[in-house]
């Protein structure tokens, strides 16, 4: 039950992110049928854990509040014991879980990322708009005044057409028009009737005097017919644009590209440090004949003997025009250097930015069975703890819970991604995060620890600040909270007068 609620409003989440790509576009209900089944089984991932984590927390909150599992422990079976059986059953849980991220989860990517652009890609209905600018045909702009619903007459019709260009644009202005769609729904039939028809020349006219000018041509028309393209058929996009994808690959082609893209990361390094070094640190002695030892070893000699040189003081002995030519050369050269290092850097940069993406897809089909385990053992023991049932107290934790588990998860995988972090570490946040939590629960829980009782804070509090500062702050604590309840009740009882 409680998978089918949060795998709801997930999806519904979906819904309103994708809701202005879907409307106006004439799709069957077929189209989106597949579509949602695609998106609920993309949002798998993010639905279960949320699902395990409320699950938990309203079986456990109810048998505390029966006061079932007082009578557990009373019989001598500590929690742990009592959760066994469901720990068994969120294992097998996870175990499925992995299976599915790693093995349904990158078919499921292909087909939901091919069906959704070519949900976006679709063109809109053609339903043009009275009194208003119509621009959902591309380089058409068709103003109607009015239009006869039964017989689909449009009446005062403008067309911009700038299918050619802004500066040969086409203006046509009539009384009516039909519009047609071919049998194909690759064009559309405009009749026109009593209009003109106004476009610009196609050359620069001069007049004596007078500045260039383009000149237009007007024609007059009872009846013209114009073509324009406008396919409304819903095309599929082709499967093979995310071929390569990290998110179509499992554990062991994403293992094999890894590897792949580490070796030609490494051979691009190595690459440049050659590059770098017979740039900056050569000895610019490019002879390789057989007396070329001999002409290094006289060289290192005369290099030896030859003192250090101030450059600034060889600079100030030219005059003002050969220094800036040595200045405007030494610039020059730089630059060229920085483009070259630069240029060689951007396919290196794509090559470590692929690699980032698949280390972290690979990290992340583990992330989800961990998860589901995490949120068990926060849940359970939660549950168990403030013994509170039903939809109403466990709705509320395992919301907030969740809400910072998935801001943390999406701060360490932007993270990653964007290689501030190594991708482990990126991809494992939330998880490292939320286990202490979950260990300490279990722990409190399965100790009988009175984590959210009143009176062993108080007791805590006199040992550290004494009887008098602890009495005079819990007696301000308990008055704030009296005049709360005052306060509320003296309202509730105005709304019910």
């Amino acid at each position: 039950m409680t998978f089918g609620i949060c795998l709801f409003i997930v999806l519904m989440q979906f819904l309103w992110k994708y809701i202005q790509d879907m409307v106006g576009k004439g799709l069957e209900l077929s189209v989106f049928a597949e579509l949602f089944f695609y998106a609920a089984l993309n949002l798998v991932s993010l639905a279960l854990p949320l699902a395990i984590l409320l699950a938990s927390l309203m079986t456990f909150g109810n048998l505390g509040e029966n006061l079932e599992l007082l009578a557990t422990k009373a019989a001598g079976v500590p929690l742990l014991k009592t959760m066994r059986p469901l720990i068994i059953f969120i294992c097998m849980v996870s175990i499925g879980a992995f299976f599915f991220q790693n093995n349904a989860i990158p078919v499921i990517n292909v087909k939901f990322s091919t069906l959704l652009r070519s949900v976006k890609n679709k063109s809109p209905e053609l339903i043009i708009p009275e009194g208003a600018f119509y621009n959902g045909i591309d380089n058409f702009n068709i103003y109607v005044k009015s239009k006869d619903k039964e017989t689909g007459t449009l009446f005062d019709v403008m067309i911009y057409d700038t299918s050619q260009g802004f500066n040969n644009m086409r203006v046509i202005v009539c009384d009516s028009a039909k519009v047609k769609d071919s049998k194909n729904k690759d064009i559309l039939l405009f009749n026109l009737y009593s209009g003109q028809q106004f476009a610009n020349a196609t050359q620069d006219m001069k007049v004596s005097g007078q500045s260039s000018y383009i000149p237009y041509t007007r024609e007059n028309f009872r009846e013209k017919k114009i073509v324009i393209p406008f396919d409304a058929n819903f095309n599929r996009i082709d499967e093979s644009f995310m071929e390569g994808s990290q998110v179509t690959k499992g554990i062991s082609e994403l293992a094999h590209s890894i590897d792949s893209i580490s070796v030609v990361v490494d051979s691009m390094n190595m690459l440049d440090r050659e590059i770098t070094r017979s740039i900056f640190l050569s000895d610019f002695n490019t002879d390789t004949s057989p007396n070329s030892n001999n002409k290094a070893t006289e060289q290192q000699k005369e290099q030896a003997n030859i003192q250090a040189v101030n450059f600034d003081s060889l600079l100030s002995t030219f005059d003002h025009n050969k220094r800036m030519q040595v200045y405007n050369e030494a610039a020059a050269q730089a630059q060229i250097r920085r483009d070259d290092l630069m240029y060689r850097a951007m396919p290196k940069d794509i090559s470590k930015k692929s690699l980032r993406q698949h280390y972290t897809e690979f990290h992340r089909k583990f992330t989800l069975s961990f998860a589901c385990l995490v949120f068990f053992f926060i849940g359970a023991p939660l549950g168990a703890i403030i013994r509170k049932g039903g939809l109403g107290m466990p709705v509320v934790i395992s919301v907030v819970l969740f809400i910072v588990y998935y801001i943390i998860d999406n701060v360490g995988y932007k993270m990653a991604r964007d290689g501030v972090w190594v991708a482990w570490a990126g991809v494992w946040l939330s998880s490292f995060v939320l286990f202490p939590l979950g260990v300490f629960l279990t722990y409190k829980a399965n100790n009988d620890s009175a984590l959210f009782n009143p009176d062993a804070y108080r007791k805590f509090a006199i040992k550290v600040l004494g009887h008098k500062k602890a009495d005079k702050i819990l007696h301000f604590g308990n008055k704030i909270t009296t005049t709360f309840v005052k306060v509320f009740k003296r309202k509730r009882k105005k709304a019910g007068n």
